[in-house]
């Protein structure tokens, strides 16, 4: 676990991750990250445009195949 401190950059506040992190992820400046939170607290993982067009295509599909969904899971 590491310790963090929220900063000022510009008009802006943010966290300065370590060099260590970004390496043993292998994240370098310009990568995007995605921010969930839940009742574990915040988790930051890197973006992948192909799995959120994945995502998206199955909402899709769940919209359109609600009532068929419904009935398999009775």
């Amino acid at each position: 676990m590491l310790k963090v401190k929220i900063r000022k950059i510009g008009n802006s506040l943010g966290a300065i991750l370590p060099a260590e992190s970004l390496n043993s992820h292998q994240l370098e400046e310009g990568d995007e990250l995605l921010i969930s939170i839940d009742s574990d607290g915040i988790k930051l993982t890197p973006y992948d445009p192909d799995f959120e067009a994945s995502v998206e295509a199955a909402k899709v599909g769940m919209r359109r195949y609600r009532n068929a969904l419904k009935e398999l899971a009775k």
